[in-house]
């Protein structure tokens, strides 16, 4: 079995038990025998997790755990089908992971677009979670790797210009679709205490942007008319779906101890108002007493699928700090915010793992 050990430290150097392990204690692994499960494969994130590790020979195999199959060739991987909002979930995922020798699981069930059906995304992100967790204790598994976002942080006045991970998750009350991501890290944090035998990571994701993602963020910004409050003009923070599966794969990859949480974002930020101007929308300048009963009444109605708490992240800052994930993970984004932008609009042409001319792109742009 691939199996991550924490060396013993000696007495002068013991560490105390904490909520989670130092950061650079080596874990001892396998190489060639690596057996990484995945939930939320069929999803986005959970996908290219699953692609990613498809073409890395240090992988042995890799299971994917959904109600759907990937629709991706599948060579190394086996698929699982486990609906983690049932109550037998966390025993059935127990069971895989048992005997499949999983060593780490990478939970990517989570919705990428807020959804009308409450009690379902609920039951799916912190139910859900609270079954992965249960799952991980029972087979006492060496690491788990979680998918979360800045957005976490909550749009508020007070709000630094960049937020670290030591800043308190406010989240947003009228949000259920940040409230259970919310949650679920909570969740991760008792886990972390309770059972520090696993290296339990957190990789909170910038709002993700790209070519071939599907998430609330890509339908928002292809709207040809963006509506903006007047009198804020937040500045805003994103990141390529490339750097995002990058990130996972670093927090995969990685041989020592990487347990806590990390802010992965993009290089840069721009005012939301030049987003809309380099994406060439129109925007709807709305005073706030009147942008958030429409808003209200326009996602009651299904008309749009934003719901009217996204207003205030168009209202305040909510932009994170990434300097941890650079100076623990080895992360380092590979496209700036503009180049991102201009990926999304299909100006360079480079899909999830490729590269493009960014001159020619932002040239296309002014």
């Amino acid at each position: 079995m691939a199996e991550f050990k924490r060396r013993k430290r000696s007495s002068s150097g013991a560490a105390s038990s904490s909520a989670s392990a130092a950061h650079g204690e080596r874990l001892e692994v396998d190489p060639e025998k690596r057996v990484v499960a995945v939930t939320g494969a069929h999803g986005f994130i959970g996908s290219q997790v699953v692609r990613r590790l498809e073409g890395d020979r240090r992988y042995a195999k890799i299971l994917a755990v959904d109600i759907r199959k990937p629709t991706l060739p599948l060579d190394k991987t086996a698929f699982f089908k486990i609906d983690l909002t049932l109550p037998a979930a966390d025993g059935d995922l127990a069971a895989v992971l048992r005997e499949e020798r999983a060593d780490t699981l990478v939970h990517c069930a989570f919705l990428g677009k807020p959804t009308h059906n409450a009690t379902f995304a609920h039951e799916l992100e912190d139910i859900g979670t609270m079954h992965v967790l249960n799952a991980a204790a029972e087979v006492r598994l060496p690491r788990l790797v979680m998918l979360s976002t800045t957005m976490v942080y909550g749009p508020h006045p007070l709000n630094p210009n960049f937020l670290s991970e030591q800043h308190e998750l406010k989240g947003h009350r009228e949000s259920r679709f940040v409230s259970d991501k919310v949650a679920a890290e909570r969740q991760v944090r008792r886990f972390r205490v309770e059972h520090p035998q696993t290296a339990a990571t957190v990789l909170r994701l910038a709002p993700t942007v790209g070519p071939t993602i599907d998430n609330w963020v890509t339908h928002f910004l292809h709207r040809p008319v963006a509506p903006t409050l007047m009198g804020y003009d937040p500045l805003m923070q994103c990141l390529h779906e490339s750097d995002a599966i990058d990130a996972f794969k670093l927090a995969i990859d990685a041989e020592h101890d990487v347990s806590g949480e990390f802010n992965i974002v993009g290089d840069g930020v721009l005012p939301y108002s030049t987003v809309l101007a380099m994406l060439g929308k129109l925007p709807l300048p709305l005073p706030s007493f009147v942008a958030k009963p429409l808003s209200r009444l326009l996602w009651a109605t299904q008309v749009f699928d934003s719901p009217p708490s996204f207003l205030d992240f168009l209202r305040y800052m909510c932009v994170a700090d990434g300097s941890k994930a650079r100076q623990v993970l080895g992360f380092s984004a590979r496209y700036d915010i503009k180049r991102t932008l201009a990926d999304f609009l299909g100006m360079l042409g480079t899909g999830i793992d490729g590269t493009g001319d960014l001159a020619g792109a932002t040239g296309r742009m002014r």
